[in-house]
């Protein structure tokens, strides 16, 4: 329970330090599968898609990054079902359907491809979305965050059997819901969805991962609750792991930041920054 909130306060601080970002040039609702998608649009050229992790928003989770993408980048960020300005549904929540909102706001938008870039819940929805529709996605970028549960550390698939809805009911995130929630008094049924659907097991298959064909950049904190070992396992899948010196180098790229948790990771702007200009230009 103290490592979860613990994780929940620092949450808060990121929701603080990241509320200030560039002015969205575009934003608003879009229509997809039974419920109205938020996202917003900044700058202009090739699209980069930015899906966030669970229980963040757009500011909390990219508000730093977005104004230095922006300058060269056309950026479409996206709140999941019932995160940030997208309101609370009954409706189940689903990696696969997941993956199909963000075809909807690609569709609506007119954007046949996009580089995509994942973070934690986001980058599982982006895995699926590479598995589901590989011409969508021209490049892509997964940190911290897998393709199946088995992928986090035993320590962190404990943690999420332990999630309860009063560890978090009266945390600093439900004033960060209640800022942007058209909703507000759905924040403990956001809650119990959202603890239920981590709970749940998933595994989209390592077959389906090796057969991703865009190049992929795993980005990962050195103590971010991810199994390394399965890690390097996917890495190798996606043509990685091996002598550079006696074959091409992969199309793919692995990045361990050191000294970082899962949420702190996520707060190394100059960092991120960097490896995402590297990878995507």
């Amino acid at each position: 329970m103290k490592r979860v909130l613990f994780i929940v306060l620092v949450l808060f601080t990121v929701s603080q330090s990241y509320g200030q970002q560039s002015q969205a040039r575009e934003s608003g609702y879009i229509p997809v599968n039974g419920i109205n998608l938020y996202y917003e649009v900044y700058g202009q050229g090739r699209p980069l898609v930015l899906l966030h992790g669970a229980f963040m928003s757009i500011a909390m989770n990219w508000g730093q990054l977005i104004p230095e993408l922006s300058k060269t980048r056309k950026v479409i960020a996206i709140e999941m079902q019932g995160h940030g300005h997208t309101a609370y549904s009954d409706r189940k929540f689903d990696l696969a359907t997941f993956a199909s909102d963000v075809e909807g706001v690609m569709d609506h938008l007119k954007v046949d491809s996009a580089d995509v870039v994942g973070y934690s819940m986001g980058g599982s929805v982006a895995y699926q979305l590479a598995i589901r529709s590989p011409k969508r996605i021209t490049k892509l970028v997964i940190i911290s965050s897998t393709y199946k549960s088995t992928g986090w550390t035993a320590q962190t698939r404990d943690a999420f059997k332990g999630m309860k809805t009063e560890f978090l009911v009266n945390s600093p995130l439900k004033e960060a819901y209640e800022a942007a929630a058209p909703d507000k008094t759905k924040w403990t049924k956001f809650l119990e969805q959202m603890i239920a659907f981590i709970k749940e097991p998933f595994d989209m298959g390592d077959a389906n991962v090796a057969k991703i064909t865009a190049p992929v950049l795993l980005i990962s904190g050195d103590n971010d609750g991810l199994d390394k070992i399965e890690l390097a396992k996917t890495y190798q899948l996606l043509g990685g792991g091996i002598s550079a010196d006696l074959a091409p180098m992969p199309k793919s790229q692995l990045a361990i930041v050191p000294s970082q948790s899962h949420v702190s990771v996520m707060m190394q702007t100059d960092v991120i920054l960097g490896y995402l200009n590297g990878f995507l230009k």
